[in-house]
């Protein structure tokens, strides 16, 4: 961790997480937010490929959400990623998916990293461009689910991003 980050202590979300997490994506202002009973189920079904980032208090300041994809188990998808306003800028984000795939790869192979982000969240695709270029790795992007696919109105396409075959960093 860097200096700036060194009261902070990344470790795997609890249930008793769920609402904070909930409570910093809804604030993200750029996620799409999922139900408060999806985070409670996600930080108990989906812990080990997750990471939270936790203030001294042990308050979460920050997440990332991820599951192995079933028919690539190489591959840990990335759902979502955010901190709280009063942590930005400090790389937290980074050195919490660096944390999380340093710790996934520790207890089954990885080879792959993939990520959906829709067109101009920039901060998304420099976060994820960066981690391929401290991996060693390549970026291919497609779009994964168009326009047309979401059935409740209006919603930018997901462009997946492929991050691989990593390295170390």
């Amino acid at each position: 961790m860097t200096a700036t980050q060194a009261d902070l202590r990344i470790d795997r979300p609890s249930v008793a997480d769920g609402a904070a997490l909930w409570r910093i994506a809804k604030e993200s202002g750029t996620l799409d937010l999922n139900s408060s009973y999806s985070y409670l189920l996600w930080c108990r079904d989906f812990a080990a490929t997750s990471a939270v980032a936790r203030a001294e208090d042990g308050e979460p300041v920050g997440f990332v959400t991820g599951y192995i994809r079933p028919e690539a188990p190489e591959t840990l998808l990335v759902w979502q990623v955010a901190v709280d306003d009063a942590y930005r800028g400090r790389g937290l984000a980074a050195t919490l998916l660096d944390a999380l795939t340093d710790r996934v790869a520790a207890e089954h192979p990885l080879a792959t990293v993939e990520t959906t982000i829709t067109p101009g969240n920039t901060a998304s695709e420099r976060l994820f461009t960066s981690y391929a270029a401290r991996h060693g790795a390549d970026v291919t992007r497609e779009v994964l689910f168009g326009t047309d696919l979401f059935p409740d109105g209006p919603h930018d396409p997901e462009v997946l991003y492929r991050i691989g075959p990593l390295t170390s960093a």
